[in-house]
């Protein structure tokens, strides 16, 4: 049976019979529907019929159908309604302004706005630095994006990336106490983009690139670091690298295999996976062989475009070829950054023995984890609703934490390294399991250790401008 997921949950407002049974029978038609039944509310009590909110979860937005459909059809049961409640969550947006200061008298007033904040400015004026203190730039990010690889949506615009972008930023102040701000551009070009993120960068003490499609992220975030003096992060790229290398340390560790000598096959070739597989060789990885729709990405491959080519050359050091289902012979860890299909059990079966198998296409992974339950020692996906959920909230809010405690002026390799050790060492040794290499999206101890870990690393690559 497929999972159900509160992401395609309803509330069903429905008028019931008041006899025995009545309601036995709605909950009966959406179990047999393979509806999870959730909250159950009474509205209110009417003289022969009761009016209930019903709560129910579906694996999506088919489904969702199929389930208020059922109810329906149930005898004594009325729907008098249907409520997405995804949708009720972003009525008018998921962000707001709030201030920090009061507004109450002609004082406050005076001092908040003019005449008061013309002195404050005249000291900016003075001495631009002084704004990292004087106003928001200390504490506030910029979520850019073009909407042009949204999730597994793809290109589908500024305007319908900004339930994404306000989400991204609802995450960094809940998880990290970072002010963030969505940022959607009505333009594809990287020369305009890059000149709107340096034109905005005054007012920020960082930029997040998000759900920027590949090639053309790579030289937007290329320029944007030599360019500005703030830190540029495509999440998309570091904030998945960060978080697969920590999920990967402890899944070694279970299975007791060092990275340097592990035999690594990955499915995806696009940002997310050629960054993951420069961490992984910043961590101290050897071995790892990419493979895209075509093949695996060895040097001399004809056709291949700049990124794949210069991939090539820093990976892959036997030069194997062949499918994706291939060259998982022998290999000690899977890492998926592709489509679902990726590959199939019968490549899995060809793995090193205690094999390691990170499937993270969403919302369905590269291979369903139950179709390899008893060959992979450890089994990693990006969905909640499995265990090993590799998500980049453990990654963003803490990276950007730290390097803004430390006014750093760019993220550096050893930094996302520092980040993912980070996050791995939260997990007690004594602790690890094979369904248990990450931590929980919702441990607080990670945010904060992320941002340590990063700050003391911005400090030793001689990047921030305070101490801690």
């Amino acid at each position: 049976m497929a999972h159900v997921s509160p992401s395609f949950s309803a509330t069903i407002r429905v008028r019931l019979e008041d006899t025995p049974g009545a309601f036995a029978r709605l909950a009966s038609a959406i179990g047999e529907a393979g509806g999870s039944l959730g909250a159950i509310d009474i509205v209110r009590v009417e003289r022969t019929t009761k009016i209930r909110d019903v709560t129910v979860s579906a694996a999506d937005e088919e489904h969702l159908h199929e389930i208020a459909e059922a109810v329906r059809s149930v005898e004594g049961v009325e729907v008098l309604r249907v409520s997405d409640r995804t949708f009720l969550v972003h009525l008018g947006g998921k962000l707001e302004i709030a201030t920090r200061v009061p507004l109450k008298t002609r004082d406050d007033l005076s001092m908040a706005y003019t005449p008061g904040v013309a002195r404050v400015s005249e000291a900016i004026a003075d001495d631009p630095h002084a704004a990292w203190n004087l106003t928001i730039k200390k504490n506030t990010v910029a979520v850019v994006s073009d909407g042009t690889a949204v999730l597994g949506l793809g290109d589908i615009g500024p305007e319908a990336a900004m339930p994404v972008m306000e989400g991204k930023a609802v995450l960094f102040k809940e998880f990290g106490g970072v002010d963030a701000w969505p940022l959607c551009l009505a333009t594809k070009d990287p020369d305009e983009i890059v000149a709107v993120c340096k034109a905005v960068a005054p007012g920020f003490g960082g930029i997040n690139l998000e759900d920027i499609s590949a090639p053309r992220c790579f030289e937007i975030e290329a320029r944007l670091r030599e360019e500005l003096d703030i830190p540029v992060f495509h999440d998309d790229q570091h904030g998945t690298a960060i978080v697969v290398l920590a999920a990967l340390v402890n899944a070694l560790k279970v299975v007791g295999k060092e990275l340097a000598e592990a035999r690594i096959v990955m499915t995806g070739v696009g940002a997310a996976g050629i960054a993951t597989a420069d961490v992984l060789l910043a961590a101290g990885a050897g071995k790892i062989v990419g493979c895209d729709h075509e093949g695996a990405i060895h040097r001399g491959r004809p056709g291949l475009p700049p990124h794949k080519a210069a991939f090539a050359e820093r990976t892959n050091p036997d030069n194997e070829r062949g499918s994706a289902d291939e060259v998982l012979a022998g290999a000690d860890v899977f890492v998926g950054l592709s489509v679902p299909g990726a590959i199939t059990r019968v490549g899995v079966e060809r793995m090193a023995p205690d094999a390691v198998v990170f499937a993270m296409a969403n919302p369905t992974p590269e291979i369903a984890p139950e179709a390899i339950e008893g060959l992979a020692a450890v089994i990693a996906t990006g969905r909640s609703d499995y265990p090993n959920q590799i998500n980049n909230v453990l990654a963003f809010p803490g990276v950007f934490r730290g390097a803004l405690d430390v006014r750093a002026t760019t993220i550096t390799p050893a930094m996302e390294v520092a980040a993912a050790h980070a996050i791995a060492a939260i997990i007690p040794e004594d602790e690890l399991g094979p369904e248990y290499v990450v931590p929980s999206v919702f441990n607080r101890d990670v945010a904060p250790a992320v941002a340590a870990a990063v700050a003391a690393a911005a400090e030793a690559d001689g990047v921030a401008r305070l101490g801690r």
